[in-house]
């Protein structure tokens, strides 16, 4: 009688270990997901991996690189945590992906491990088809359209400028009422402050596309990142000699806002091929030649040299001192 009772105690507690394991591997769920299955050559959709969990349970996304697989690229990503209504302990996080591709074919999206306290899960695996452009072949061959002229006006510069034309008359006005203070003011002794020179836009400009030349990054194949940090060494070169936002502009809307500034159109020509080129290559995957990346480079140093004299106002380079 004993050995059979205690025969029964053993079985009880096996069965609540492993309702107890069972209930623990089912807190965290995971899976995938595409918002659209097909697109066509450039258009973006979106890959969510989700997981499904208490709120207390930590999980660990996979990093993803740039590329997802084969010529499928990640343009962007979001965390977003959602809280269930129903079931307050529970909660939804899901990684998402925007991603796309330039090239036409049928890509196998793999399945990703994202860790947790109760082991590694994996996800599914999804397709991801991409179609070319339909040509119509009935319609003759046309040629490609020139560039489209844009009327720029001064009403127009000024919309885009006001904040800059404000902020001037606010300086002018303050400046004023200082001169007027000043002048009113008792007189007081004088301090003299010693005034460090200012470093002129084009040095900072030459210097930085110096440091580029010297790391030797697409002799190393890294394409991508040389020509982004020129693109930004030249955007803000001309934000601080034009006085002119153009981290948030693409390259035509810069170059409307340069249209009535004082420069060669020699000189708009190698700024043209420098942000164009790196347009190129960080949004539609170009590879240029060794003597096109090196043209990069040679026209932003011949541009910054050959405009920084132009209409550049006089700056403090010798340094001195003021009355305080």
């Amino acid at each position: 009688m004993m050995n059979k009772c205690f025969y029964n105690f053993l079985v009880l507690i096996a069965l609540s270990t492993c309702l107890v394991l069972n209930v623990n591997a089912q807190t965290v769920v995971v899976e995938a997901k595409l918002d659209q299955q097909t697109i066509r050559i450039g258009d973006q959709t979106k890959l969510r991996l989700i997981v499904h969990q208490t709120l207390k349970e930590k999980v660990n996304f996979p990093k993803l690189a740039d590329t997802l697989t084969g010529k499928v690229q990640i343009v962007s990503s979001r965390l977003d945590t959602v809280i269930d209504q129903n079931a307050h302990n529970q909660a939804t996080v899901t990684q998402s992906y925007t991603i796309t591709s330039f090239d036409q074919g049928t890509y196998t999206i793999p399945s990703y491990s994202i860790g947790s306290a109760t082991g590694v899960l994996k996800t599914n695996e999804l397709t991801l088809m991409v179609q070319t452009v339909q040509v119509d072949t009935t319609k003759a061959i046309y040629d490609i359209k020139q560039p489209l002229a844009v009327s720029y006006t001064f009403w127009d510069w000024l919309k885009d400028h006001w904040i800059w034309v404000a902020l001037g008359l606010a300086v002018i006005i303050a400046i004023i009422g200082v001169i007027w203070y000043l002048k009113k003011r008792p007189k007081t002794v004088t301090i003299i402050k010693e005034v460090k020179p200012d470093v002129p836009a084009h040095i900072i400009a030459l210097g930085k596309l110096q440091q580029l030349r010297d790391k030797k990054l697409y002799q190393q194949d890294a394409v991508k990142q040389y020509h982004s940090e020129l693109s930004d060494i030249i955007r803000e070169y001309l934000e601080k000699r034009y006085v002119i936002k153009t981290q948030e502009k693409t390259t035509d809307e810069i170059f409307a806002a340069l249209k009535y500034m004082d420069i060669a159109n020699e000189y708009r020509v190698k700024l043209n091929q420098v942000l164009i080129l790196a347009d190129l290559v960080k949004f539609a995957k170009e590879k240029p030649l060794p003597v096109d990346n090196e043209l990069s480079m040679e026209n932003a140093l011949g541009f910054v040299l050959k405009t920084q004299q132009a209409a550049e106002l006089p700056t403090n380079t010798e340094g001195g001192s003021e009355r305080v």
